[in-house]
Formats: structure tokens, C-alpha cells, sequence
């Protein structure tokens, strides 16, 4: 695994321990999941709630090497240790519109600081274009939170899902209108909420 540390600028006790605290993360989030959300459109002020079921798997390596091949991304080492699953999830709007997906997913972790860990996040399948996509992450270990944002044709998607406890996770979803090159994110399209708890 090809990991970057600049240790020039911050200093950590073992590397390892990020990586422990990464995959713990997702051993919790191994399972079926049942989500209560609320998305706020800022561009029609439209507020939307749903309700989703998803169930996560962990994947094979053989599944790990299609999704770098379907990213055309470089083959990193200890490929089998990487956190990879599958995600299958049926959303239930309250006006009746129903949605299913499935896809793969891959991290890559790529740099150490004192307090997170951060590299890329691979899909096969992307939510918002249906092609894939590589996407940034950023593992917050004081909080257990997962910041991942993926650059869309139209939109910037920041999404945030932190551990609470291994039943309860809370899930924040930001759209930004995708600005143009070298500029900042500013105008927020769409802004969701979502409390995420484990089925029995």
C-alpha cells in the first residue's frame, strides 16, 4: 500500500494505529442499516424526507481489483488488507418514488496526519452519474468520522457519516454547485440529514 507521510510537518506515534482505528470503523458499519432522512433543496426550497434500508458486505479481492480496474487506478500493495464493500441500498420517498442501487466501493488510504487519515475512495458505480468515480476521504479518528467528497459534472457532493456507537450512526449530506476550476465551494444546492440506525 502506498502510503504518503510528510513528516516534516506533523508528527504521529504509529501509522498503524490509524489504520486500526480505520478498519474498526467499518467492521461497525457491517450490516443492515435502516435511515430516516431529510433533504433541504435550497435552489426550488423544497424539504424532501425518506426512507432507506442498506445492507453493507465486505467484498473479495477479486471485486477489489475490478473496481481499480473499472477506475483505471494504479494496483497499491496489500490490495486483500484495503476496506472494500459492497453496498446495496432501497429508498422510499414520502411521495412514493421508490430508488435502488448496488455498487462496490474501495479505500485507498494515501497520507497520515496527527489526527486522520486520508487517501481515495473508489467506486464502481457513482451515486449521482451512473459510471465510476474516484472521490477524496478524510477519516477523522478523534470523532469517527468519515468526510468524503466527490466532484460531480454539475455538483460537489461533501458527504459525512459519523459513529456514534456501533448501532447509531449520523449521516450529513452537502451539494455544492460545482464552481469552476481553482474556486471554492460556495453555493449549497442541497443540503440532507440523516439518523442511521443498525437492524436487529
Amino acid at each position: 500500500m502506498s502510503l504518503v507521510c510528510n513528516s516534516s510537518r506533523v508528527q504521529f506515534k504509529n501509522p498503524m494505529d490509524h489504520l486500526t482505528s480505520f478498519q474498526s470503523f467499518f467492521d461497525a458499519c457491517i450490516g443492515t442499516w435502516v435511515t430516516e432522512r431529510t433533504y433541504h433543496y435550497l435552489s426550488h426550497q423544497e424539504v424532501e424526507r425518506s426512507h432507506t434500508e442498506f445492507t453493507i458486505e465486505s467484498i473479495s479481492t477479486d471485486l477489489k481489483t475490478k473496481v481499480l480496474s473499472d477506475n483505471q487506478y494504479p494496483m497499491p500493495e496489500n490490495l486483500a488488507s484495503l476496506p472494500g464493500f459492497h453496498l446495496k441500498f432501497d429508498t422510499v420517498s414520502e411521495t412514493g418514488e421508490e430508488v435502488s442501487q448496488q455498487l462496490n466501493m474501495l479505500f485507498v488510504p494515501q497520507d497520515f496526519e496527527a489526527d486522520a487519515l486520508k487517501g481515495h475512495y473508489l467506486r464502481d458505480r457513482a451515486y449521482e452519474e451512473a459510471k465510476s468515480i474516484v472521490a477524496n476521504f478524510r477519516f477523522d479518528l478523534a470523532h469517527r468520522e468519515l468526510l468524503m467528497t466527490t466532484y460531480y459534472t454539475q455538483v460537489v457532493s461533501v458527504d459525512s457519516i459519523t459513529l456514534i456507537n456501533p448501532q447509531l450512526r449520523i449521516r450529513k449530506i452537502l451539494n455544492y454547485r460545482r464552481p469552476e476550476a481553482d474556486q471554492p465551494l460556495q453555493e449549497v444546492v442541497l443540503v440532507g440529514f440523516g439518523v442511521e440506525q443498525k437492524a436487529s
